[in-house]
């Protein structure tokens, strides 16, 4: 997989950014279709501002190594460091540090699930293509605050 870079990103005309992933765990040919493009909306958008305006990157790789001085180097991250950040941030926030970048992927379509998202548009956002790997997380998240879930309850 090739690394994100400022290149591939582009204002959205709604606001936000539009990133397109040249090549991903589902799109290892570089030939681009439109689901490739992916939507950086709210929250996410703001940081990746906030992001942009801190680093003053205007190319090449978005994400780079912060050294102990503070200052921004050229190289992209490499999977080992972003593995060791999202690892170190789960600790921080008290989840314990037994994530990867899949508990990342799985946690989106779980949480997803919760909030009763459409699988489609889920699927859309995750690049899967297969219903059944995505559908288990999807129906764990949804699982729990399903109606059925709840359907012995007394009425109120």
């Amino acid at each position: 997989m090739s690394e994100a870079v400022f290149e591939n990103l582009r204002l959205a005309d709604e606001g936000g950014y539009q990133y397109t992933l040249a090549n991903s765990k589902t799109n290892h040919t570089g030939k681009l279709k439109p689901e490739d493009t992916k939507p950086v909306m709210g929250m996410a958008a703001e940081a990746m501002e906030a992001w942009l305006n801190a680093s003053g990157i205007t190319s090449g790789p978005l994400f780079r190594r912060i050294n102990k001085a503070g200052r921004l180097g050229e190289e992209a991250l490499t999977g080992t460091a972003i593995r060791d950040i999202v690892k170190a941030r789960c600790t921080l926030a008290g989840v314990g540090e037994d994530f990867s970048a899949h508990s990342l992927r799985s946690g989106f379509v779980t949480e997803a699930g919760r909030q009763n998202m459409p699988l489609q548009e889920t699927m859309a956002m995750t690049g899967h293509r297969s219903m059944d790997v995505v559908s288990g997380y999807f129906r764990a998240g949804a699982a729990q605050v399903s109606p059925v879930a709840r359907m012995m309850d007394p009425k109120k």
